[in-house]
């Protein structure tokens, strides 16, 4: 077999680190105010000490909760490999509290080579989860319950937390319960009872600086100097990164994006695109790689409507509607937008000028294809062209739309603007 091409092999290696949370995450794990840092203080100290702790992850989907997790607990057990036991439950699928216990019951059987009983009822799991608790702690291990999508666990009795919870109060126990979920009050779904055993710790996941993100982009995809490329391409890549991370242009760029989304999943996912479309030939990343990958994960669905499927006379419907709300009027109908249209006709003498129900014909096809709505869903015994109406897109994407459409007058855009 001939021998790999540096430019797919950095190709694979970038691909490699996006993909693996571990890489990402260790970078952002460094400082003693890190999220990581305290996690794993709060997980340590119940395995060093001997100690109940309940705590939860919140932040938004994509903002690394269960990977700093996962990295947390892969870096405990390697440090106490015989302490520690792991249970992962998910409230999208162990809600119900027979399911929960017996999805616990049967991960403990397995961690400690036991036999699971699919037939044993609600009681005897919990009886033997309890049992588990006190013999672990008197052991001196640790069992570790991952509750994801904590939120839902705290809907209907709660009562799998209230009797895990409540196990914990027991000296004999060790154990920590970690909740993850992207609900910032879910502390406050907890029932009188849960709440009052749950330590109420919190770890919030905020988006990343702009110094981690800069530190982040330098870990991703710089190439290591002692590695098996040739020096010359890894000083040449690398040289090439810094100069498209330093470039005014990137930035613009990279904020665009992060005020759209700033979890840093979605970053990952555009760093993704942007490497996959690399030129293999020259092996290097540049800036239009990045604009490429931002285009095609700002695709705006309304912009494309407006761009590609509307009429003229759709597209005059749209700018009297912009230019109602421009003069404030805060409540507009088919009625008193055809009243503008007439305006418009009668002040600029257009030839585009059509009948009501022709009119009508081209607001509903709006209405369908979601570039405007009713305003509320009362008056739906109302006839369509007395109902309040209201847009779905924004000014600036009806602008940017009306602009690349193949056929927009002139005077629309003027009008728009004025």
């Amino acid at each position: 077999m001939g021998k790999e091409n540096p430019a797919e092999k950095t190709l694979n290696l970038i691909r490699g680190r996006l993909c693996d949370p571990t890489f990402v995450f260790r970078p952002l794990s460094g400082s003693s105010d890190s999220n990581y840092s305290k996690l794993k203080f709060i997980v340590s100290t119940s395995i060093t000490e001997g100690c109940n702790n309940s705590i939860l992850l919140l932040g938004p989907r994509g903002s690394g909760k269960a990977a700093v997790l996962d990295l947390v607990v892969g870096d405990l057990m390697e440090e106490y490999p015989d302490s520690v036991t792991v249970i992962r439950l998910n409230g999208l699928l162990h809600s119900e509290d027979i399911c929960a216990f017996k999805e616990i019951a049967r991960q403990l059987c397995m961690e400690h080579h036991l036999l699971f009983s699919k037939m044993a009822s609600f009681d005897e799991n919990s009886q033997f989860i309890i049992a588990m608790l006190r013999e672990c702690g008197l052991a001196h291990k640790t069992i570790i319950f991952v509750l994801d999508e904590f939120d839902m666990f705290a809907q209907g009795k709660q009562r799998l937390l209230y009797s895990l919870l409540d196990a914990m109060q027991s000296v004999t126990s060790q154990a920590v319960v970690v909740g993850i979920s992207s609900r910032l009050d879910a502390d406050q779904l907890l029932e009188k009872r849960v709440r009052s055993r749950f330590s109420h710790r919190k770890i919030l996941f905020l988006p990343p600086s702009r110094e981690e993100i800069d530190s982040l982009l330098e870990h991703l995809l710089s190439l290591p100097a002692d590695s098996s490329f040739p020096s010359g391409y890894v000083s040449q890549f690398n040289e090439k990164i810094k100069n498209i991370t330093s470039d005014s242009r990137f930035k613009d760029m990279l904020k665009t994006f992060l005020n759209a989304n700033s979890t840093v999943n979605s970053l990952l996912k555009f760093i993704f695109r942007a490497v996959s479309s690399m030129n293999l030939e020259s092996g290097l990343l540049s800036l239009e790689n990045f604009k490429t990958a931002l285009s095609s994960m700002q695709r705006q669905p309304k912009l494309e409507a407006v761009r590609a499927d509307c009429s003229i006379l759709e597209l005059y419907l749209l700018v009297c509607m912009r230019r109602l709300e421009v003069k404030e009027q805060s409540s507009y109908n088919f009625i008193s937008v055809m009243k503008e249209y007439k305006t418009i006709h009668d002040s600029f003498q257009t030839s585009d000028y059509y009948a009501q129900n022709v009119c009508l014909r081209a607001f509903e096809h709006l209405r369908e294809r979601e570039v405007i709505c009713y305003a509320e869903n009362r008056g739906q015994s109302q006839a369509g062209e007395y109902r309040p109406m209201k847009l779905l897109i924004s000014a600036s994407e009806l602008h940017q739309g009306m602009r690349s459409h193949a056929c927009c007058p002139a005077i629309l855009l003027k009008l728009l603007d004025h």
